[in-house]
């Protein structure tokens, strides 16, 4: 079985996040894979020593990124492609599921793709079912346990509500949550040899793709609204005449 668990390297969770000038920025905090990605390729792992395959670590990002995808090598992956170039800044989720799935495809022949159920940074967890659907898969998320049998996947789905069993053919997108398992520590051995590992770069010219056209404003995303409202202080001699003001007020307003 040929796996894909895709991650992303977000700076760590202890990082004081400052804004200036419609600019964020997060200092100099250390870049980390997203932790929540770290599940996509323990649940990864957990099915390669099940049905036997391989795992491949797939990344969007800049040359720092090998880093994060060092440490996928260094729990079991068994390789690592990274996507890099200048015009993939700033993507948003619909562009990034786009690189995504172009470079699943030019991967080949993957049976099961994995995602985190969402990013530290962003938080949306929209990437995972935007992919499933430009590479015609069927989307399978929340999921807390993994079987796979007879060219199916059976999940688990963690939700607010209880427990939902669902199932699809192979191959399928997966995201998966913290019930999969504790994600695996590296190794020394894993670590070592994830420190030689050759990583290759791929760009949007080996892709065969153009730079997505949807991309994130910074400057939109802390740009606070226009105060627009307006406040009207009602006054009267007893604490009745104001309620009855305010009974008046409300009904000429239709509020009730």
């Amino acid at each position: 079985m040929k796996i894909v668990a895709c991650i992303k390297q977000v700076p760590d969770s202890e990082a004081k996040v400052t804004a200036s000038d419609g600019q964020v920025s997060w200092g100099d905090a250390p870049l980390v894979i997203n932790p929540f990605d770290e599940y996509a390729v323990e649940g990864a792992l957990q099915q390669k020593e099940a049905a036997g395959g391989t795992v491949t670590a797939l990344c969007i990002g800049p040359e720092s990124a090998k880093e994060a995808l060092k440490h996928a090598l260094a729990m079991g992956a068994d390789e690592a492609i990274l996507v890099s170039d200048p015009a993939l800044e700033n993507l948003d989720t619909v562009g990034a599921a786009k690189i995504l799935a172009a470079a699943i495809k030019k991967i080949g022949d993957a049976d099961m793709v994995i995602f985190g159920r969402q990013t530290l940074d962003n938080g949306a967890g929209l990437t995972p079912p935007q992919t499933a659907r430009l590479l015609g898969y069927p989307m399978l998320g929340l999921a807390g346990s993994i079987k796979v049998e007879g060219g199916a996947v059976t999940v688990e789905r963690v939700l607010e509500e209880g427990r939902q069993i669902m199932k699809a053919n192979l191959p399928a997108v997966l995201s998966v949550v913290q019930s999969i398992g504790e994600p695996r520590y590296p190794s020394f051995m894993g670590i070592r040899k994830a420190s030689k590992a050759a990583i290759p770069v791929w760009s949007l010219g080996d892709l065969g793709e153009s730079a997505p056209t949807t991309v994130v404003s910074r400057t939109e995303l802390i740009t606070p609204p226009s105060d627009t409202r307006e406040i009207e202080i009602i006054t009267g001699e007893t604490p009745e005449e104001i309620a009855d003001k305010l009974a008046d007020k409300i009904i000429a307003e239709k509020v009730l």
